[in-house]
């Protein structure tokens, strides 16, 4: 069953077409992950937090991320990254056109 990861965090910048610049790479490393289908970023410069919506085909791979990702912005200084992962209800998303097969 596919698994939506939500994560977010505090975040100092950069954001907008910046942070599109400056994490490219990252973001294309991320296509590369086991179970990747896709990830909607979110950015807050107000609030200053970032983060993103995940859909993995498995929860394996959505925890397996999770943990890799988590440990990354640690090592980046970020001490609290909010996760959960859910359940996708297909049927519904499918209705309401959620980008899912």
């Amino acid at each position: 069953m596919q698994k939506l990861l939500q994560i977010d965090f505090p975040f100092n910048g950069p954001f907008g077409e910046e942070m599109s610049t400056v994490l490219a790479e990252l973001a294309q490393s991320i296509t590369e992950e086991p179970g990747f289908i896709w990830k909607i970023w979110t950015e807050q410069q107000s609030l200053k937090e970032a983060g993103g919506i995940y859909l993995f085909t498995d929860e394996p791979s959505a925890q397996a991320y999770l943990e890799k990702h988590t440990a990354r912005l640690k090592s980046l200084g970020v001490n609290e990254v909010r996760a959960r992962i859910y359940d996708v209800n297909q049927s519904l998303s499918k209705i309401t056109k959620a980008p899912i097969k």
